[in-house]
């Protein structure tokens, strides 16, 4: 490769956050003194390439530490990692909660999308910007959604420093007994070296990165969200997880039942209430039986794509090309959704457990969870499950005395929809831009560091817990026969008492939106989310399973139900779908760069009615969305038209 530098120097600070996460340099080529080492010695080939997987961890390092990330800064990175600083900045400017230009320490992030938006976004962007002007020392963004819908309208502050200050946690005081440190918490090493930082085969890797200090404000107004920003100690504390589900402490829940009932920071706690029951029945089946199993219960992907857990398990698990990895998707972006982020909250040890035996199942020894950066709390639980399982032997080198080596690495997103698709989030664990790859070959053959590679997100994975406590058939016997199980559903808009939800499959939309006290003078419904479909007031008959709402001419999608009723103009948030397309396109592929680009511009003539008449602008988005659904190489392009057509089809939006 080539590789050129500019003359930029970082500052002593960002060498402090660069060295903090990969140990001090070991050669004048890496930025040592000339003194202790040669200047002609530097990393290369295989070595070079096994560091390039840190180039995430480390911006996440500089941008918390700094708050952006200086050309010098990025060039020492890049002196650091053997990186091309082109590809570096490629890196860097993709995704949104990286700053290349410089900008306070501090970032009020104000959420837009549609939950946020119909519950009064824009009049709490605009009363917070107004308010916090250039010199108020905090940047205020317009955030798409922030994973917090439940309690809408919401903001997040990040506020960057050396050893920032951050709001308390209800579970601090467990740090006491290991807490989080030492965990990768998306710093991870690469594919060999060891999590501990420190310890051995950790070359490299002999720190963790500072987390910024994080305080989520919701729901928001315009005077909590400037005290939040403006005043750390003024933050609110975060209502406990149990909070989000209203049917919390039902003893008919299956996969929220600890939920608000076992302490999220105590492993103990959890095994008392049934953890690690399903472990101890995988090792006793063997991997062969425990992918059987899975099988034989119908269980569907939950992401979206309901692909056959069985099937991708088994197919990952006979490749000769080793090692595997298990790589656990809690990157999600998709606006209204919010399930698996109260999952990793309230149930944390139960994620752990079922990577755990998916990757006995699959034959991998490695595992990354891949979580979406503004999950600050989950975050924060994850890391301090892994290391409590860790200390206690359920992760490592002899998991529960089994001689099955697995352990887990943490690595955070930053803010790309598009890191959602398996294998553009493969790319950004890599040090990749997070573009999609092209299919064959499939992630089962030659996924992360091109080695067959399993892929479920959390919701997902948690399901393999009561599928081996129960058995295949009591599990295949809840929902329908094709779509078994129970199913999570995020529910928010206009309803009374908006959540996380579970029900089985089969259930009708009408019995969710009672249950979640929809309000009167409904306008629609939109299933999953802004990739998914709207569905009018009279279709609440329709049962909520894969096949029913395929047979409806919609999606079920991962889950996400948002009412609205008659207050919210549906065009404004057509076209807030529109430009949450277009900024979340990663810009690849011609028809989903420029069709998402056109489709806004069309939606804005039609809002504002200037240009062309409605009826050309209509058949013209419908001629941009086929090109884009059978041309675009990836989910994102492909489902981009979904919900603007069936607003125009169902519920005729702009008649």
């Amino acid at each position: 490769m080539d590789l050129h530098f500019g003359d930029s120097k970082p500052t002593d600070e960002e060498r402090a956050a660069v060295d903090a996460l990969l140990g001090p340099p070991e050669s004048s080529w890496e930025g040592a003194d000339r003194s202790a080492a040669d200047l002609r010695w530097a990393r290369g080939g295989r070595e070079a390439r096994d560091r390039r997987d840190l180039l995430l961890p480390g911006l996440h390092a500089l941008n918390d530490r700094i708050g952006w990330i200086s050309a010098g800064a990025l060039d020492y990175l890049c002196r650091r990692l053997t990186v091309p600083p082109a590809e570096a900045y490629g890196v860097a400017t993709f995704y949104a909660m990286f700053s290349v230009k410089p900008r306070p320490a501090t970032v009020l992030h104000v959420c837009t999308d549609l939950a946020c938006t119909a519950a009064g976004a824009a009049g709490l962007c605009a009363g917070v910007e107004a308010r916090l002007g250039p010199g108020s020392g905090v940047q205020v963004e317009r955030s798409p959604c922030l994973g917090l819908c439940e309690r809408a309208p919401a903001a997040l502050v990040i506020r960057a420093g050396d050893d920032p200050a951050r709001p308390a946690l209800e579970d601090d005081a467990v740090q006491a007994d290991g807490g989080s440190g030492g965990t990768a918490s998306g710093a991870g090493g690469g594919r060999s070296r060891s999590i501990e930082a420190g310890s051995e085969g950790g070359k490299g890797r002999r720190g963790r990165e500072t987390p910024r200090a994080t305080a989520v404000c919701a729901p928001a107004t315009v005077d909590t969200a400037i005290s939040t920003a403006t005043a750390p100690e003024n933050a609110p504390t975060e209502p406990p997880p149990a909070d989000a589900i209203p049917q919390a402490g039902d003893p008919a829940l299956t996969l929220l039942a600890r939920v608000g009932t076992t302490d999220p920071t105590s492993l103990d706690d959890y095994r008392a209430n049934g953890g690690y029951t399903a472990l101890r029945r995988a090792f006793a089946l063997g991997p062969a039986g425990v992918i059987r199993e899975v099988t034989d219960s119908g269980l569907l992907g939950r992401g979206g794509a309901a692909f056959p857990t069985g099937r991708k398990w088994q197919a990952t698990a006979s490749q000769p090309d080793h090692p595997h990895y298990l790589v656990c998707n809690a990157d999600e972006s998709e606006p209204g959704t919010f399930k698996d982020r109260v999952l990793m909250e309230g149930d944390p040890y139960a994620l752990v457990e079922a990577m755990t035996i998916a990757a006995y199942a699959t034959g991998a020894h490695r595992g990354y969870l891949y979580l979406r950066g503004e999950y600050p709390r989950a975050l924060h639980r994850m890391e301090h499950a892994i290391t409590q399982a860790r200390a206690r032997g359920l992760l490592g080198d002899d998991v529960l005395g089994q001689g099955y080596a697995f352990d887990i690495e943490i690595r955070r997103g930053a803010g790309a929809y598009i890191c959602g698709e398996e294998t553009a989030l493969f790319n950004s664990i890599e040090g990749y831009r997070g573009e999609p790859r092209s299919k064959p070959p499939f992630p089962v053959e030659k996924g992360l560091f091109g080695k067959p590679t399993v892929e479920n997100n959390v919701e997902t994975l948690v399901n393999v817990l009561p599928i081996l406590t129960m058995g295949a058939p009591a599990y295949a016997a809840i929902g329908t026969k094709t779509s078994t199980g129970p199913k999570l559903f995020c529910v928010s808009g206009s309803v009374a008492r908006p959540g996380v939800y579970e029900l089985p499959f089969g259930a009708t939309l009408g019995e969710l939106l009672t249950l979640a006290g929809v309000r009167d003078n409904l306008r629609a419904v939109l299933l999953g989310g802004a990739a998914g479909g709207f569905v009018r007031p009279d279709e609440l008959a329709l049962p909520l399973t894969f096949e029913g709402t395929r047979e409806a001419g919609t999606t079920l999608g991962s889950g996400v139900v948002m009412a609205f009723d008659d207050t919210v103009p549906l065009p404004r948030l057509l076209l807030r779908i529109a430009e949450f397309f277009r900024d979340e396109s990663c810009g690849q592929c011609v028809p989903c760069r420029v069709g998402t680009v056109r489709q806004e511009e069309a939606l804005h003539r039609i809002v504002e009615r200037t240009g062309a008449d409605a009826a050309g602008d209509i058949a013209l988005l419908r001629e941009v969305g086929r090109a884009m659904r059978d041309a675009s190489i990836c989910g994102l392009g492909q489902t981009a038209w979904n919900a603007v057509e069936s607003a125009i089809d169902r519920l005729g939006a702009y008649e």
